[in-house]
């Protein structure tokens, strides 16, 4: 343990507590402060995971509908915060959505028709993780779809959303943003590990490569859909406990369930 920290009674509660006794049993130095920092952010996560039981009640039993966007570069964390921010929640009530490349009919239909098929009906969340943004950033940075195709999307998608905002949509969206260093460090993690290596895909190979070019469209995705109806939620991803806290409370303001007490 770290000689450096003087533990408070506080903290003591805190390490006896269920969540405390798991952080202290996974940190294999048994350095206090990790210790600590963990166990608070296990408890925390916990408070808000219950809150977000509640938010899903209120969705089911007054009809609403909700849809959550995360958008962000390869290895930013974005289906591990989906998984922490549905861990609890009733699975009957949402859905988690990651659609593959499209096949020849989806690429003959107008290009929201099969995100349109997947929208929530009353009383559902749906969780999009990647969403039709992809036409606003990995497609034209991988070549995946023309010029045409990618200006007659930027010109329609703000009215896309205006019309599902104002059908009673909730509609957030969240833009994990990681940096080049941080990418890199995640992707020789992946890489590194038999359970995970599967996550690689050849896009994903060329993502340290191509990191000018995606930002030179993320910036233009920002500067066009960044709107007061749909406005984008950046959050700062290179640690990925804050990001997933940030991004629950989040959803906890914006959507004006019954607050417990």
């Amino acid at each position: 343990m770290s000689k450096k920290h003087k533990i408070t009674d506080e903290e003591v509660a805190l390490i006896n507590t269920k969540q405390g006794l798991h952080a202290l049993l996974r940190n294999k130095d048994y350095n206090l402060e990790k210790v600590i920092a963990e166990a608070r952010y296990r408890n925390d996560l916990r408070k808000k995971q219950e809150e977000l039981i509640r938010l899903q009640n209120w969705v089911i039993e007054n009809d609403k509908k909700v849809v959550i966007i995360f958008e962000g570069r390869d290895a930013a964390g974005k289906g591990g915060a989906i998984r922490r921010i549905t861990q609890y929640i009733n699975p009957r009530h949402f859905r988690i959505i990651a659609l593959n490349i499209p096949t020849d009919d989806e690429r003959k239909q107008w290009f929201f028709q099969r995100y349109i098929n997947q929208l929530p009906k009353p009383g559902e969340i749906v969780f999009f993780d990647r969403s039709w943004y992809n036409r606003a950033v990995v497609e034209p940075v991988n070549g995946f779809c023309t010029k045409k195709e990618y200006k007659r999307f930027m010109s329609q998608v703000n009215d896309f959303e205006n019309m599902l905002v104002q059908s009673d949509t909730y509609l957030i969206k969240f833009y994990f943003s990681i940096s080049k260093s941080e990418q890199a460090k995640r992707f020789k993690e992946i890489k590194s590990s038999p359970l995970k290596r599967w996550k690689m895909t050849p896009v994903d190979e060329r993502a340290q490569e191509l990191w000018d070019e995606y930002s030179r469209y993320k910036k233009k995705m920002f500067k066009k859909t960044d709107t007061k109806i749909a406005p984008w939620v950046i959050i700062n991803a290179n640690q990925k406990d804050k990001a997933r806290i940030e991004a629950i409370e989040h959803i906890l303001e914006t959507i004006p369930y019954q607050k417990k007490g």
